[in-house]
């Protein structure tokens, strides 16, 4: 690296032959982080109410164990006397900032992460195009399970520019919405109870908070000059990891439904002429 070199003095500080053991600090800081990790899912998964407390506590603790354990790893390897941290803070320090500014940017903002809180393990998040819950806060980035099953890795950095939405907050339930779109001329009054029933009966609704059914008239979502119909149900599900299973269980219902009493959706209508509507009309 350009105008950075190390000082001679600091090399008398360096104990190489240290370094297996700091190898085994380094594992064993492995090893407890992945016991951490497997405690906290099996425990979550047996008291599901307390399950994204104890992601929440598990985020912490792997984080407070990678940064002792290396700071144990180098204390091994480093005799860390008053001469040696004089000796660090010069040259040295500088050589470390220029190679491992990234990473120190990452470390910071998780550090911020942690405490500010914008979300936790456990919340489904929206970043940028990246939806899905957030499985890890790192020390390097944060890792977001999307609902097709892909492990998204976000540099924590970034989450200090960027806008970042959390569905449910820390909450084990969270909203779901679900848009059904009928022709102008259905009944949505049927419409409207059909779409409640199924969103109240469904195995996955969390009936503690209220389910708002909502009526709007407006064009279909493809763009066409042709209106429709839109009603949304708004409801809780019980745990955000059953969002898809609820979305797909109450669809089914509110289809079958339609399918039964006639009810034809905006996909189903034959139109006419742009601007001139429904067929028919």
């Amino acid at each position: 690296m350009d105008g950075v070199s190390l000082s001679p003095d600091f090399f008398q500080y360096l104990h190489p032959e240290r370094v297996p053991y700091a190898v085994l600090w380094l594992l064993a800081a492995w090893v407890l982080v992945r016991f951490i990790a497997g405690t906290s899912d099996r425990l979550g998964d047996r008291f599901t109410n307390r399950r994204l407390l104890l992601k929440q506590v598990a985020a912490v603790l792997r984080f407070v164990v990678f940064v002792g354990f290396i700071g144990g790893a180098l204390s091994t390897v480093v005799e860390l006397t008053d001469q040696a941290l004089l000796a660090i803070s010069g040259t040295m320090a500088v050589a470390i900032a220029f190679a491992i500014r990234d990473l120190l940017a990452s470390l910071i903002a998780g550090i911020i992460l942690l405490f500010d809180r914008p979300f936790q393990v456990g919340d489904r998040v929206q970043f940028g195009d990246t939806y899905g819950e957030v499985q890890e806060m790192g020390l390097r980035s944060v890792r977001i399970a999307t609902l097709d099953d892909n492990l998204v890795s976000v540099p924590n950095n970034l989450f200090l520019t960027g806008a970042v939405s959390s569905a449910n907050a820390g909450a084990l339930d969270q909203m779901c919405v679900f848009a059904f779109d009928i022709g102008c001329n259905e009944d949505f009054d049927l419409a409207k109870d059909i779409i409640y029933e199924a969103t109240a009966s469904s195995r996955y609704v969390y009936l503690n908070k209220p389910i708002t059914i909502l009526l709007k008239e407006g064009p279909v979502p493809d763009g066409a000059e042709r209106f429709a119909i839109r009603i949304r149900s708004k409801a809780y599900v019980l745990d955000g990891r059953y969002e898809s299973a609820f979305a797909t269980d109450v669809s089914e219902r509110v289809l079958r439904a339609f399918r039964k009493h006639g009810i034809r959706t905006a996909g189903q209508i034959e139109w006419g002429p742009p601007g001139s509507g429904p067929a028919g009309d």
